[in-house]
């Protein structure tokens, strides 16, 4: 695991710009904010006859994934296309540190290619936070997903998609529901839900998914489902993390759904006008029931939609805030 401390010092430019984007923790609200209004107008380019922008023309963005992924991969690459840049997905399974190169021999060598933009998505906690720490300076590092940690740019998709169906968030209740414990995607959602202002944030899971102290996130620990259903406005379902599950946290997949899938049943408790979300690959029978998953309260498909605005805001952001950085401590290059 790698250390990550204090992340502000580094993902922020000296002008209070966004120059990485390591975690939701610690942004301001205007910053997280910014973050939505940009992606907003990205959402609709998908429908246009031409979906490019110039933003990172000229630009080189290395997707450097030591976990597997297809979701967040191709949105990320939909993403940087997009907005004209060069991609480069850098397959790790047949890279060099596959044979023994380190990761820092790794980014020495990606750098020397010019690249301008990481997004990273690593096993081990930290990790974007330390190649942010590694990297030139001219180099914008994304977190696509580290560890337990943090998922930043799947908090700000959700947040987006619940700003376009509910306008605001400090009316509204969420709910949590499944994972918690090995869910990085929670603990990005928590943070970024407070500082939006949510009037109340529950996380319901069985005693063996949550973590210790989860209460110390200003969130409310329900272990009953129905309980904990009761009139919330938006539900964001978790994947159960089977591959991180290092010793039997449940008695069974089909007792799992029986007391925490999201079943019509279930759903039933939530507030009337309730939507549901899942960050997927969603488990059918698992986490959800399919009538909900494919029904008119079911949001999946629009958080798919939006993780392409999403990320081009930051994308963009980030390389904006690179280059006003560099302007600031060379101002003699401008």
């Amino acid at each position: 695991m790698f250390e990550h401390n204090d992340p502000n010092r580094i993902q922020l430019n000296s002008s209070g710009q966004l120059r990485h984007f390591l975690t939701t923790e610690g942004l301001s609200r205007e910053l997280l904010t910014e973050i939505l209004d940009t992606a907003d107008s990205f959402v609709d380019m998908g429908a246009k006859q031409i979906k490019k922008m110039p933003l990172l023309r000229g630009r080189t963005v290395v997707n450097l994934f030591f976990e597997a992924s297809t979701r967040t991969l191709s949105t990320f690459e939909l993403a940087a296309k997009r907005l004209s840049a060069d991609v480069l997905n850098l397959n790790i399974s047949t890279s060099s540190t596959s044979k023994g190169e380190t990761l820092k021999d790794t980014l020495m060598t990606l750098e020397a290619m010019h690249s301008d933009m990481f997004v990273v998505r690593h096993a081990d906690s930290g990790a974007a936070h330390f190649i942010a720490s590694q990297v030139t300076p001219h180099v914008a590092v994304i977190n696509a997903g580290d560890g337990r940690h943090a998922h930043p740019t799947q908090a700000m998709l959700d947040m987006l998609t619940i700003r376009r169906h509910k306008g605001s968030f400090e009316p509204l209740t969420f709910a949590i529901v499944g994972d918690i414990l090995h869910s990085r995607v929670a603990r990005s959602q928590i943070h970024a839900l407070r500082t939006l202002g949510a009037r109340e944030i529950r996380v319901i899971a069985p005693k063996t998914l949550l973590p210790r102290h989860i209460e110390a996130m200003g969130v409310k620990v329900f272990t009953d489902m129905r309980e904990g259903l009761k009139d919330v406005d938006v539900i964001m379902m978790l994947r159960l993390q089977k591959e991180r599950m290092t010793s039997a946290l449940l008695p069974s997949e089909s007792e799992f759904y029986k007391l925490y899938g999201m079943t019509t049943e279930k759903l039933a408790y939530a507030h009337p006008e309730a939507v549901v979300m899942h960050p997927g690959p969603i488990n059918r029978g698992v986490e959800i029931e399919s009538a909900i998953a494919d029904g008119p309260r079911s949001l999946i498909l629009d958080q798919v939609t939006n993780g392409i605005a999403v990320r081009m805001a930051v994308m963009s952001m980030a390389m904006s805030g690179q280059v006003v950085e560099k302007q600031l401590q060379h101002p003699s290059a401008n």
